[in-house]
């Protein structure tokens, strides 16, 4: 298996909710106990489209309803959820998630700045839920950042890469964090601050006792890089819940010129990853542009918040 050559190889961590994080996440030769519920291997499953209005996700109004061929092992059920034989699981549009009985208040009411650090201990230490967002350095964080919380400037963009270099936490409805991790990958970024960013950032994963879920993002109009690669296999080496995040699936590659379509490079990567875990990730399509999979990623942030605040 590789691993990041920036992110020195260190024996498996137990994540501080470590019933949680197995339940969520686990890397060869471990097995999601969670996805044996299912037993067919492929069959026709219902995916839909979230309401525009976040304030009615609770009751989960289906709006649109279409058929896909997917392998049900390939399926995120998210713990202590069963799913009914008859309807079977309702999926969430352009990802591979079942919805829980623990997507409710999903809707963004408010949402703050609190402060930057540059080490875990100082992170704020309210004890509330936090999801953090990384990612390679262009990948579109601070833009899908922005569009989570419907506010253009809450995460300030820049058209040069690796401009994060702290670990920066966004306050939502006073009752749970989105963090901004400093990206990797980024070649122009003086060698000696690479490293600061990869220690500090490799601190926070195995040691921030409120993380709920490293949420990676990879860039789907391009194919996939084998840094994203490595960075995703170290996260399952240590047991740090993951879902991959696809940025930038509005764009659209010329055939002509040989470049892929985003589904077929989310398609690609996931075959790639495949290699190094027993149990696919959740993993979401997503756009800034045309905030496609933003009510997604709320829904699924809100099912797994609410769980982890329950056990």
């Amino acid at each position: 298996m590789a691993f990041l050559t920036h992110f020195p190889f260190h024996p498996i961590h137990h994540h501080s909710s470590s019933l949680f994080t197995r339940l969520l996440f686990s890397s060869k030769p471990k097995t999601l106990l969670i996805l044996s519920a299912l037993s067919s291997p492929q069959t026709s499953l219902s995916h839909f489209s979230t309401t525009s209005s976040l304030e009615t996700l609770q009751d989960i109004s289906i709006t649109e309803q279409t058929h896909l061929q997917i392998a049900q092992e390939k399926l995120f059920i998210p713990p202590d959820t069963e799913i009914c034989s008859e309807r079977g699981p309702r999926i969430l549009k352009g990802s591979n998630i079942v919805l829980s009985k623990y997507a409710r208040d999903a809707q963004v009411v408010s949402a703050e700045f609190v402060k930057s650090s540059v080490e875990t201990e100082a992170c704020p230490a309210d004890g509330l839920p936090e999801f953090a967002l990384v990612g390679r350095s262009n990948v579109g964080k601070s833009s899908l950042l922005n569009s989570i919380v419907k506010r253009k400037k809450l995460a300030m963009t820049s058209k040069k890469p690796g401009k994060t270099q702290c670990i920066n936490h966004f306050r939502i409805n006073d009752s749970w964090y989105l963090v901004d991790l400093p990206g990797y990958g980024y070649a122009s970024a003086p060698n000696e601050l690479r490293k600061d960013w990869n220690k500090f950032t490799r601190d926070y994963f195995l040691n921030r006792s409120t993380l709920v879920s490293v949420f990676l993002l990879i860039d789907a109009s391009i194919p996939a890089k084998k840094i994203d690669l490595e960075y995703a296999s170290w996260l399952g080496q240590n047991q740090v819940p993951m879902t991959i995040i696809f940025t930038k699936c509005d764009k659209r590659k010329k055939k002509k010129n040989g470049g892929k379509h985003p589904e077929e490079n989310v398609q690609d990567f996931q075959d790639l990853i495949s290699e190094y875990f027993e149990a696919v990730p959740p993993w979401i399509m997503t756009s800034s542009v045309t905030n496609q999979g933003r009510d997604e990623i709320l829904l699924h942030m809100a099912q797994l918040r609410n769980y982890w605040l329950k056990h």
